[in-house]
């Protein structure tokens, strides 16, 4: 009987402390995004590897 009580109470006392969040905003949020990206890769490869990956040879 003890434990039930004990449950109750803690129900009631986690029901209490509920939060509440409110946002009111008069005209609607905008967000205006001005992005350029750019990009540049550069790959240096060196003459043996290039040898190895040539068009002329076998691995692929």
């Amino acid at each position: 009987m003890k434990k039930i009580l004990t449950a109750v109470c803690a129900i009631f006392i986690i029901s209490g402390c509920t939060h509440r969040v409110e946002v009111s905003a008069k005209e609607p949020i905008t967000i205006n995004l001005n992005l350029k990206i750019d990009h540049e890769i550069k790959v240096k490869v060196d003459k043996q590897l290039d040898d190895i990956f040539s068009d002329d040879s076998d691995i692929f």
